[in-house]
């Protein structure tokens, strides 16, 4: 996309936009331009975002000054551009002999920045690494010397890394890795910046915000969590019904590798958590052949949540695959070969992510890895095995089909909870579910990990994170409740969340049961709840009431005095 039509996008009508959002923009180079771009293209991802942006190299002063206009903006990210051309002049500043020690003491620099954003604000922050200057002054011997730029450069790179995972609230906007797909002349325009001073290209600028924007739509919980393929010339070559299993191409020889590096890049999603799904207009027995016996298929029948094979309109397969995922559309991608049945399925389902695939085989994963739909905030151990939840899950709805009514089916299941508090050994599990629930979610507040350990030492909340097991399964971490000492006698219910994967199975009244409990034990007498609507939560309006909530203007209440259990199926795992 053009720097023009992202500037064209800055004349359109924003106020229809639902998500808005509060950016700080810091730079040590001018940054008007990346502000229009980063504006004009959240309008493409309907986004507001209302940008505060400081003075020209202002950097240090808004950081560390706590009455700053920075900290006065109360932005939800703090974005901060330092320019590698800046770097490299400090860099020359020094005397050769201590250059070694550069990279260090920029990455304490650094550290020092975002410790003291951290006491002063809860703002999210994206830091942007550095695209790669060589300056050519030991040539090849760079690599091999400590006192070159491009040595201590590369070190940057890499501790900022290092450091973005211990400072949980710091992001890093990959620009090196932008510069190695755009190639290092379309990155950095020599004549625009000797004679503005912007350093970055008009062309760059579009990656640039995107990957800004990825960043914090991946916090604030929009982000994909499947991939459906179709089969014939998507994830191998040839028509399997015609061509037969030995037909098909697929392996290391010719145009093969290509689908085998897509199937590749599909299980290394998988492992990662992202969930893989089948929609294919074929004969499931045929369609699941290369599967079961193809020696060089990468992807299995175990890789697959839900595998859907017929001659149906694939609007309808995937309209069934969403159903049993119970996951929006907006959260899901389709690849498809044919542009018929892409047109077909993105007008019959909108919100659904559909990539316009190019016609050579082996341009398909080049061109996906460069649109990064899969974008995340958050990684946690139990990711991998989200694809086993979800075909343990299909056992689950068929065995339920047996039983006459719910309660025989939810005692038959032996359902077990974990109840506990937050503990350092579950941060990343909380925050990302923090981060990917959507529609169970009486508030949506966000939490990064940086947020989960601020509230474990806090003590004005008691947070409480719950799982679920039955005899097919495990489901792992799959709700969390955060609560505020209230007024002295009331507890209010920051934040309710849960996991769409458990509904229907008690887990609503067995964690009431648990809220009324804590503050029952600590003395309160009331508990506060609150229901903010958005675009995906609509599912839980009625909650509060369901529960047996009185409403008291905009909020729900209890009396804990009063309060008695809900009936549920779940037994608490002894600690």
């Amino acid at each position: 996309m053009e720097f023009a039509q992202l500037k064209s996008n800055l004349k359109k009508d924003f106020n229809g936009l639902k998500t808005k959002l509060k950016v700080a923009l810091l730079g040590d180079t001018p940054t008007q331009l990346l502000k229009q771009a980063l504006k004009g293209y959240g309008y493409e991802v309907a986004v507001d975002f209302e940008i505060f942006e400081a003075d020209f190299d202002q950097i240090d002063q808004q950081i560390l000054d706590p009455t700053s206009e920075l900290y006065q903006s109360e932005s939800d990210y703090i974005v901060i551009f330092a320019s590698v051309q800046k770097v490299q002049l400090k860099f020359y500043k020094k005397p050769l002999e201590k250059r070694k020690d550069f990279a260090s003491e920029y990455i304490d620099y650094v550290r020092h920045l975002a410790n003291t954003i951290h006491d002063n604000t809860t703002a999210r922050i994206i830091l942007f690494n550095f695209p790669e200057i060589n300056d050519s002054v030991f040539g090849n011997f760079s690599n091999k010397t400590e006192m070159s730029f491009i040595y201590q450069l590369r070190k940057i790179n890499l501790s900022l890394m290092d450091l973005s995972r211990n400072v949980k609230n710091l992001f890093i906007n990959d620009l090196c890795s932008l510069e190695a797909t755009a190639g290092h002349n379309n990155v950095i325009d020599q004549k625009f910046y000797i004679n503005t001073g912007m350093t970055h290209s008009l062309d760059f600028l579009y990656p640039v915000v995107k990957n800004i924007t990825d960043i914090i739509l991946a916090i604030h919980g929009k982000f994909k969590k499947c991939l459906i393929l179709d089969l014939d010339n998507t994830t191998w070559g040839g028509i399997i019904g015609d061509d037969g299993l030995e037909g098909i191409q697929i392996g290391d020889l010719g145009i093969g590798k290509a689908f085998t590096q897509l199937q590749t890049w599909a299980k290394e999603l998988k492992e990662r958590g992202i969930i893989i799904c089948i929609c294919s207009k074929n004969t499931e027995s045929v369609a699941m052949e290369p599967f079961e016996k193809h020696p060089d298929m990468v992807l299995r029948m175990n890789d697959v949540a839900v595998f859907v094979a017929n001659w149906e309109n694939k609007v309808d397969n995937i309209r069934h695959i969403q159903s049993v995922l119970n996951i929006g559309f907006d959260s899901m991608v389709f690849l498809d070969d044919n542009p018929f049945e892409r047109n077909m399925v993105r007008m019959g389902i909108p919100d659904l992510t559909v990539p316009e695939l190019p016609e050579d085989p082996a341009d398909y994963l080049p061109y996906l890895q460069s649109l990064n739909l899969f974008e995340t905030a958050s990684h946690s151990a139990e990711d991998k095995n989200r694809t086993e939840q979800y075909q343990v899950e299909a056992k689950r709805v068929s065995v339920q089909k047996s039983f006459a009514n719910e309660d025989e089916f939810l005692q038959s299941l032996e359902m077990k909870s974990k109840v506990s508090a937050f503990d350092k050994f579950s941060v990343p599990r909380i925050a990302q579910l923090s981060m990917r629930s959507n529609q169970f979610n009486l508030r949506t507040v966000r939490y990064t990990e940086q947020d989960i350990e601020n509230l474990i030492s806090n003590p004005f909340y008691y947070n409480i994170y719950f799982t679920l097991e039955d005899k097919f399964g495990d489901y792992g971490l799959i709700s969390l409740i955060v609560l505020k000492k209230d007024n002295g006698d009331s507890l209010f219910i920051e934040t309710w969340l849960m996991s769409c994967r458990v509904l229907k199975r008690g887990m609503e009244g067995f964690v009431l049961n648990n809220i009324v409990a804590t503050a029952r034990s600590n003395g309160f007498k009331k508990v506060i709840g609150e229901y903010i609507p958005t675009a995906k939560n609509d599912m839980v309006r009625g909650h509060y009431k369901n529960l047996g909530f009185t409403e008291r203007g905009d909020k729900w209440e209890i009396d804990v005095a009063q309060y008695e259990d809900k009936k549920n199926f779940i037994l608490p795992i002894q600690k």
